[in-house]
């Protein structure tokens, strides 16, 4: 059954998705915690964004709560790197710290991939080195299913894998967590933008890329399909990735879906602009809120960004 309640749930998601306003709610700010990490760590061309601790996270969340900032996306970063068969205790942690100090004050949404996690920085278990797809899809459920028990009020996968959207639902809604929504990653392109992300996330893949599992930038067909195959097996939310270089496909994919459909703005985006203000190039505000306008006039309902704690210095109400 589609479980068209699951975005009616809480304030947080009905503010999310709200078609008539663009507000802070519809910005979700991403931000990496790493296990066993004594201080915060710059993360190059990311300004305003650090690598943190367990402890530094919190600071950090309830800085930008009184900043406005309502929707986050978290991506946990373990300190131990397997094969398979991933704990997820960290993880937990994290979340649940999270969830209880500051309760439905937020809505937190948990990266769902294994690229952090692998020895070799793929988004999937390897057999040799072709995909397991299988014990992909298990490994997933089962990090979806740990981040839910936890308190993470939304999972965001991905990984691109086939098949994936319709796993994590179908865990959830085994364990009683069928209101808990999922954001796709639905079109995710292999993109030479994400460079300052797998950096923070210690993500990079340790041999080949990622070219047979996400999307070619010259493929319209296969990026619509790809948005519609997640919408079909469940996905609540979808969204298009990198952002910018994603415009021409937000539209379609909410004609072919009737599902809300956000943009990321991927980490080489947002450093565009960082770099270019360091360099007296741009006023970085300005560039900023120009962005995100492209971002709504596209039609996304929302912007995960770098940038979501300055919102409200900029100006953008509730």
């Amino acid at each position: 059954m589609k479980r068209l309640m699951r975005l009616r749930a809480t304030q947080h998601l009905r503010d999310l998705c709200a078609e008539t306003e663009f507000n802070r709610a519809q910005l979700i700010q991403p931000f990496f915690v790493v296990e066993g990490l004594q201080t915060n760590e710059p993360i190059p061309g990311l300004r305003g964004n650090v690598r943190l601790s367990i402890a530094s996270a919190l600071q950090q969340v309830e800085s930008d709560l009184t900043d406005g900032v309502t929707q986050f996306l978290l991506f946990p970063v373990p300190g131990e790197k397997r094969e398979s068969k991933f704990t997820h205790e960290f993880e937990r942690e994290v979340i649940s710290q999270i969830k209880e100090q500051f309760g439905s004050s937020l809505c937190l949404w948990v990266d769902t991939c294994l690229c952090a996690y692998t020895t070799h920085g793929h988004c999937a278990v390897l057999n040799s080195t072709s995909i397991d797809h299988p014990a992909t899809l298990e490994e997933l459920a089962t990090s979806a299913l740990a981040f839910a028990e936890a308190g993470a009020d939304g999972i965001s996968p991905s990984d691109m894998m086939d098949g994936r959207v319709a796993r994590i639902r179908s865990q959830l809604d085994e364990h009683g967590f069928d209101l808990v929504p999922i954001m796709s990653y639905s079109t995710k392109f292999a993109s030479n933008f994400y460079g300052p992300f797998r950096s923070a996330a210690d993500s990079a893949p340790q041999f080949g890329d990622r070219r047979h599992y996400q999307l070619d930038v010259r493929s319209r067909a296969d990026a619509l399909a790809s948005s519609r195959r997640c919408a079909e097996e469940g996905a609540d939310l979808l969204m298009v990735k990198p952002g910018l270089t994603s415009l021409d496909l937000i539209a379609p994919i909410k004609e072919q879906t009737d599902l809300p459909v956000g943009a990321y703005q991927v980490s080489g985006e947002y450093a565009g602009l960082s770099l270019l203000a360091d360099n007296g190039l741009i006023d970085f505000d300005r560039g900023l809120m120009e962005t995100w306008n492209v971002f709504k006039r596209a039609g996304a309902q929302f912007i995960i960004t770098y940038g979501a704690r300055y919102a409200k210095k900029l100006g953008i109400g509730r």
